[in-house]
């Protein structure tokens, strides 16, 4: 096969999956028909994530776990945040909080945890109250004290939304594989970062981990939601494909140590650029060993 006929059979498979993107869109004589795919498109749809290649731990020459932190007001993070607003956006683009949210929902994530170690257990039921806050105006509590039932127009509900989403924590592991001679990470863990419900009306609002999932039990979900693509919006990006290729910009705040996984802010305390300098540093330090291997 010549190059020629090479470069026509790339530009037809990529041409192919891209209309999976928003399948028959350019075809469709009415809006019912956007997104439906045909029989042949469906019997070759047997897209899945990729799968993670078995380690054995004697091929570990080096691991570290560390966990950092997602800025979601960052540019470059846009894809885990927006959109804020689905009531206009078709029904295949979901915020990354939006999708773990509606899979504890539906059960399609079923273990979420209160820590990064996932010790400890949480149903929906469990952190249903840091998702909503129900509370009573004035004239409800005065309603209340005459022993009259309260008219609904004086109960106040504050949901948490995507839009109140401010971080995520991410806990992964770097490791060196001996075997391929190659410095890579694993994400283990993800957690979003909210106000707590209670203080949004606060001009100071406390955050909270809002709930920990662990990363491989979810990737099925993760890589059915789509992202948009800013480079092509019809070959959209999944969460799993972002997160796995760490398509994102984090900072380190605590890694794992002798101290009991003291965070950096413990022993940096009061001065934010020597906090991130230390988180520099920790990241450097992993870089190096990967580059050190080399040297003789």
């Amino acid at each position: 096969m010549n190059v020629r006929n090479f470069l026509l059979v790339i530009i037809s498979i990529t041409g192919s999956i891209a209309t999976y993107a928003q399948s028959n869109l350019l075809n469709a004589k009415t809006p019912s028909e956007i997104g439906l795919k045909t029989a042949a498109q469906l019997i070759s749809d047997n897209d899945k994530p990729l799968a993670y290649g078995y380690v054995h731990d004697r091929d570990v020459l080096m691991g570290k776990t560390t966990w950092e932190i997602i800025d979601l007001s960052e540019k470059i993070n846009f894809a885990l945040y927006f959109p804020i607003d689905t009531a206009n956006i078709g029904s295949d683009r979901r915020s990354l909080y939006d999708v773990l949210t509606k899979a504890i929902r539906s059960g399609a994530i079923k273990d979420v945890y209160s820590d990064s170690y996932f010790n400890t257990k949480k149903s929906f039921k469990d952190i249903q109250g840091s998702l909503s806050r129900i509370d009573t105006t004035d004239a409800g509590r005065e309603q209340i004290n005459a022993g009259i039932a309260i008219s609904p127009e004086y109960i106040m509900r504050s949901d948490l939304t995507s839009q109140d989403v401010a971080q995520y924590k991410i806990k992964g592991y770097w490791y060196f594989d001996k075997r391929q001679s190659e410095l890579k990470y694993r994400l283990l863990g993800i957690c979003p970062v909210t106000p707590d419900v209670y203080s949004m009306n606060n001009d100071e609002k406390d955050y909270i981990e809002l709930f920990w999932i662990f990363f491989p039990a979810a990737r099925e979900v993760l890589h059915e939601a789509k992202a948009f693509n800013d480079v092509n919006s019809a070959m959209p990006v999944s969460f799993d494909q972002i997160l796995n290729s760490r398509r994102f910009n984090s900072v380190i705040y605590k890694e794992e140590n002798v101290y009991g996984d003291r965070s950096i802010a413990d022993y940096m305390k009061d001065n934010a650029q020597n906090q991130l300098l230390e988180s520099e540093r920790v990241k450097e330090k992993i870089r190096d060993f990967e580059s050190d291997m080399w040297n003789y």
